[in-house]
């Protein structure tokens, strides 16, 4: 990764700026999922062009094909902190050498079997660890991941509130529609 100003990364960057200028609703971008069952917990996510396979191991009654969904949520994370930092490197003219990411998350299945109603489903708490190496200061480093930190979306949807509204919708001959 580099330091110079003028990449492709900041070309989009700019590029975006020109294009949503003066109407931010141009700035509004769609993504979407959709998924089927799978196996006997497993699931196939089609996102776009592609489709992802998602399952549990054997001691959550899956066969352990694939990473369950909370390991694809620390997937998401790591992945969308790579591609943060690449930009703000790149935007604060910081040079990194080497950038290695991971995460980890206590998650305690009570909540999940329903076991415990007063703990979470969730993670309890997640942990990232971000190793980079170059030729910036630390106080440097430090800039870049506060501005990582402040853009990241995926760490701000989980550490924002995002509003989930779910939407039944039964199969039967009056087409059904609850709202949640």
């Amino acid at each position: 990764m580099t330091a110079e100003s003028a990449t492709a990364l900041n070309d989009i960057v700019d590029a975006t700026a020109r294009a949503i200028a003066g109407d931010a609703a141009k700035a509004q971008v769609l993504f979407a999922a959709a998924g089927v069952p799978e196996g006997t917990v497993g699931s196939a996510v089609t996102a776009g062009t592609h489709t992802v396979r998602v399952d549990e191991p054997a001691a959550l009654g899956g066969a352990g094909t694939a990473p369950n969904p909370v390991e694809f949520y620390l997937a998401a994370l790591i992945s969308c902190q790579v591609v943060t930092y690449r930009f703000w490197a790149q935007r604060l003219g910081i040079t990194v050498e080497d950038l290695r990411i991971d995460a980890e998350g206590d998650l305690d299945v009570r909540g999940f079997f329903g076991l415990d109603d007063t703990v979470r489903a969730g993670f309890e708490q997640v942990r990232v660890n971000v190793r980079i190496q170059g030729p910036e200061s630390a106080a440097r480093y430090a800039e870049l991941q506060a501005a990582v930190d402040a853009h990241c979306p995926v760490l701000d949807i989980s550490t924002g509130q995002t509003p989930v509204r779910t939407t039944l919708v039964i199969s039967d001959p009056q087409d059904s529609v609850i709202s949640a």
